[in-house]
């Protein structure tokens, strides 16, 4: 079964009908119906911090959005406590690039499962040999 990773940057366009990703976003999840989705709690987590200023009624939506993903059987949440050591060496092994914690995390958890492809646009993912789809 194919595997795909689901970036932040792919949740903030599904969500955010005013992000310029947003069409490209919605029509490519109808492809993604055989796929294992596999995202993770940092990526959560960041995905919340994005809308945090966003106001009451978009941090209840994106509250209420973040509970469905974690409910969805389709989708695959990795917990990242017992992998922030091995993201912390990606981050500080790659100083001249710009990949964030969430990031390295993110591309250990893709390693681990065999993912080779990710629901994004971020450069940084195809630095380190994956398919980004967006």
């Amino acid at each position: 079964m194919r595997k795909v990773f689901v970036d932040t940057f792919y949740w903030i366009a599904r969500i955010n009908p005013r992000d310029q990703w947003h069409q490209k976003a919605v029509e490519l999840s109808a492809s993604l119906k055989d796929a294992e989705l596999i995202t993770s709690e940092t990526v959560l987590i960041e995905l919340l911090n994005y809308f945090s200023e966003y106001g009451p009624e978009m941090r209840e939506a994106v509250t209420r959005i973040v509970r469905q993903i974690s409910n969805d059987p389709a989708i695959t949440i990795f917990a990242h406590y017992s992998d922030f050591v091995l993201g912390l060496m990606l981050y500080g092994s790659r100083p001249d690039k710009g990949y964030s914690m969430t990031d390295c995390i993110s591309i250990n958890t893709m390693r681990k499962v065999g993912a080779t492809e990710v629901l994004t646009h971020d450069h940084h993912f195809a630095q380190e040999g994956f398919v980004v789809l967006l």
